[in-house]
C-alpha cells in the first residue's frame, strides 16, 4: 500500500513471513491525522492476532480535528482501550496469556510523538545516519543496556524473543513515550521484529537510502524473506516533505 498526504509519502506492508501459518501483525496508516503504527501479537501464545487487531482497531477510532497534543493523548487512550480488551479476552478465555506490542507515531509538522510498549521499533534516517528512537523492552535489551551483549549479539540470543512489556499483559501498562523533530527529507522507520532478525542497522540504513519510498516496504520484507523468514514481517516508513 502506498498513498500520498500533504506532500508526506509513505508506505506500508506486512507479510505472512515464509514460515507461520497466520498473521498475528498488524499495521494501520492513517495520514489524514499523521498517526501510523505497527503491532506484533505475542508469538507463542494464544491469539496474538486478536491482540495486535485490537490494538490497531482502537487507534483506528482516533477522530480529525485535534490539536497535536489531543491527538497524542488520543493515541495513547486507544492502546490503554485495547490493553482492556485484551485482559478482558484473555480472562474469558480462562486465563490464557494474550498479547502485543506496539510502535505508533505521530507526526505533526516539524515534530513527532512515539509511543511503543514491546520490542516493536522505530528507526530514523536523517544526512545517512539512522537512529534508533524507541529501545526494546525485552530481556536481550536489558543485556545490552547493561554492556553484556552488542546489539549484533542480542538479535541471535536464545532470549530474543523474550519481552518484558505488552499490551494486554499485566494490570497495569506503561507506554513509553519519546518526542523529537521531523525535518524534511527525514525517513522514518516502524518495523516489527520480523524484519529487525533479519536486516541489522547497516542493511536498514542501506535500504533506506537506495529505495524510493513506493518500493522500499517491499524490498525490506524481501530481505527478511530471504534471511529465512521465519517471524510476521511488517514495514511502514514514511518520508518528511
Amino acid at each position: 500500500m502506498t498513498l500520498a498526504s500533504g506532500g508526506l509519502r509513505y508506505s506500508a506492508k506486512t507479510h505472512i513471513g515464509a514460515v507461520r501459518k497466520l498473521n498475528e501483525d498488524a499495521i494501520i496508516a492513517l495520514p489524514e491525522l499523521g498517526v501510523w503504527a505497527v503491532s506484533d501479537g505475542m508469538g507463542g501464545h494464544a491469539a496474538g492476532d486478536f491482540a495486535s487487531q485490537a490494538i490497531t482497531g482502537q487507534i483506528a477510532t482516533l477522530i480529525p480535528g485535534l490539536s497535536p497534543a489531543e491527538l497524542m493523548h488520543a493515541t495513547r487512550e486507544a492502546i490503554m482501550d485495547a490493553h482492556v480488551e485484551i485482559s478482558t479476552e484473555a480472562h474469558r478465555r480462562g486465563g490464557v496469556t494474550i498479547g502485543a506490542t506496539v510502535v505508533a507515531l505521530i507526526v505533526s509538522g516539524e515534530h513527532f510523538v512515539c509511543l511503543w510498549v514491546g520490542d516493536s521499533r522505530l528507526y530514523r534516517l536523517r544526512d545517512g545516519e539512522l537512529e534508533m528512537l524507541s529501545h526494546d523492552h525485552s530481556l536481550v535489551a536489558e543485556l545490552v543496556e547493561a554492556g553484556q551483549i552488542t546489539w549484533a549479539e542480542a538479535e541471535k540470543h536464545p532470549k530474543a524473543n523474550a519481552i518484558t512489556r505488552a499490551v494486554g499483559v499485566g494490570h497495569e501498562l506503561e507506554i513509553d513515550k519519546r518526542r523529537g523533530d521531523a525535518l524534511p527529507d527525514d525517513r522514518f522507520l516502524l518495523c516489527s521484529d520480523g524484519l529487525t532478525r533479519y536486516a541489522d542497522e547497516d542493511m536498514l540504513r542501506h535500504v533506506l537510502m537506495t529505495t524510493p519510498v513506493e518500493t522500499v516496504c517491499d524490498r525490506l520484507i524481501r530481505v527478511a524473506l530471504r534471511g529465512g523468514g521465519a517471524d510476521n514481517i511488517s514495514a511502514i516508513v514514511i518520508q518528511i516533505p
